[in-house]
C-alpha cells in the first residue's frame, strides 16, 4: 500500500463497532477493571488510551517501526529520550540543531552528567574520529534546522552498528512522507509532530519511533513514569492532520522549489539554503535517502535593516516561529528559534541577525512570492 493511502487510512487497529469513519476521542482519564486482575487492556489514560495508540499505531507504520510514543511537545519526547543515558555517558549530536534541542543538551543534559558534543555529522571522518568508551549514541538532524545541512543516514549507520551505539534522526523537516531513517539504518526517529505531521499550526505534538522491542520497553517504562503523554483530543488533531500529509507535502515542497529559486534571483539576497538546488552539498546525498527536499528555506539578506523590514511587511506571510502548517511562516532564527544558543555557536553557523527561514505553505506559489517581493520592494 503506497504511503500516500496509508497516511489516509492510519491504522487497522480498531477500537470502535459502530462504523464511525472518523475515530472516536476516548476523553477518559481512567478505565474501569472488569474484575480484580483483569484489564480492558486501559488502566489509566497516562499509561494508554485508545485515541492516543491508535495514532501510535500509524505512526509506527508510516516510520517502518516496530513502536511510537506520542508525547505532548517535540521536546518532551527529546527529554524523554535523554533519559536513557546515565552520568558519564557520552552522546555526539550535530552542532546546527533546532535550538531547542542545543537548550536542552547543553543546560538539562549536561545538569544531569551527559556529555553532548556538537560537531558537524556530515563529515563521516571527523565523526568516527570523536567516538570515545563513554560514547553512548549520535543524535543526527537532517536537514538541519536552519542551515540545510545534510547527513548521510546509511553511512551514520554503519558506524553505530560497528561500535554499538544508537542511532538517533530528528526527522521533523522531511517526515516518513519523504524520508525513513529507521530504513537506512537509525534505531530512534524524533519527530516534532506539532509541524509537518499535524500540518495545521494548532496542535503541540511529539513522537520517539523505535526499530526493536527492547528499545520500545526501555522508553516506555520512561514514557509512563514521567508522563508527558499527549492529550485524547491532541491525538485526535494529529491523526486527523496525518491523512492530508501527502498532499501537504506535494504542494508544499513544488512551492518551496518556485520559491527557493526566486529567491536566488533577488538583489537583496545575498544566499539561499534550500536542499533541492542541485549545488547543495548535499544534494546527491538527499537524492539518494529522501524521496524529496522538503519545503524548508532558509535565506540571508543584504543586512539587519533588511531583515527586520521584510519580517514587518509581509502581509499574507505571517512573522510567527515554528513550521510545517498550512500557513507559511517567516521566522527570525536569531531571536526566536535559536536565541538561547551561544553567541559565538550561532555566528560560526551562520545564524546572524541577516538570516531568515521560510516554512512554505499550501498557498498559492504566486501569491506568496508576490508577497515577498513587494516586501522586499518596499
Amino acid at each position: 500500500m503506497k504511503l500516500s493511502t496509508r497516511c489516509v487510512h492510519g491504522s487497522d487497529k480498531c477500537f470502535d463497532t459502530t462504523g464511525a469513519v472518523s475515530v472516536p476521542i476516548f476523553q477518559s482519564a481512567t478505565f474501569t477493571h472488569p474484575g480484580v486482575e483483569q484489564s480492558t487492556g486501559y488502566d489509566y489514560s497516562r499509561l494508554q488510551n485508545p485515541t492516543r495508540e491508535y495514532l501510535e499505531h500509524v505512526i509506527a507504520n508510516l516510520e517502518e517501526g516496530t513502536d511510537a510514543m506520542a508525547f505532548s511537545s517535540g521536546m518532551a519526547a527529546e527529554a524523554t529520550l535523554m533519559e536513557l543515558f546515565s552520568s558519564g555517558d557520552h552522546v555526539i549530536a550535530s552542532d546546527d540543531l533546532y535550538g531547542g534541542s542545543v537548550r536542552l543538551f547543553q543546560h538539562i543534559s549536561a545538569k544531569n552528567g551527559i556529555d553532548v558534543t556538537l560537531t558537524d555529522t556530515g563529515d563521516i571522518d571527523s565523526l568516527r574520529q570523536m567516538i570515545r568508551p563513554q560514547t553512548k549514541a549520535i543524535f543526527v538532524e537532517t536537514p538541519t534546522n536552519p542551515m540545510m545541512q545534510v547527513t548521510d543516514i546509511a553511512a551514520v549507520a554503519k558506524i553505530t552498528r560497528a561500535k554499538g551505539l544508537l542511532l538517533i534522526v530528528d526527522n521533523t523537516f522531511l517526515t516518513p512522507y519523504l524520508q525513513r531513517p529507521l530504513t537506512l539504518g537509525a534505531d530512534i526517529v524524533v519527530h516534532s509532530g506539532t509541524k509537518y505531521l499535524g500540518g495545521h499550526n494548532d496542535t503541540l505534538a511529539g513522537f520517539l519511533v523505535v526499530s526493536d522491542e527492547s528499545l520500545s520497553q526501555r522508553l516506555r517504562f520512561i514514557y509512563k513514569t514521567t508522563g508527558a503523554c499527549l492529550s485524547p483530543f491532541d491525538s485526535w488533531l494529529i491523526i486527523r492532520g496525518i491523512k492530508t500529509l501527502a498532499i501537504r507535502m506535494q504542494q508544499q515542497e513544488t512551492s518551496a522549489r518556485l520559491i527557493a529559486q526566486w529567491l536566488r534571483e533577488q538583489q537583496k539576497i545575498r544566499n539561499v539554503y534550500y536542499c533541492g538546488f542541485d549545488d547543495h552539498p548535499g544534494y546527491a546525498i538527499s537524492k539518494k535517502q529522501s524521496a524529496g527536499f522538503g519545503a524548508m528555506i532558509s535565506f540571508e539578506v543584504d543586512n539587519a535593516q533588511t531583515a527586520k523590514f521584510l519580517l514587518e511587511s509581509v502581509k499574507l506571510i505571517s512573522f510567527a516561529e515554528s513550521l510545517g502548517g498550512v500557513e507559511t511562516l517567516l521566522t527570525y532564527p536569531y531571536l526566536q528559534t535559536h536565541a538561547d544558543v551561544p553567541e559565538d555557536q550561532r555566528t560560526a553557523k551562520g545564524i546572524t541577525n541577516k538570516l531568515l527561514r521560510l516554512s512554505v505553505g499550501i498557498e498559492d506559489t504566486d501569491d506568496l512570492i508576490a508577497d515577498l517581493s513587494t516586501a522586499l520592494e518596499s
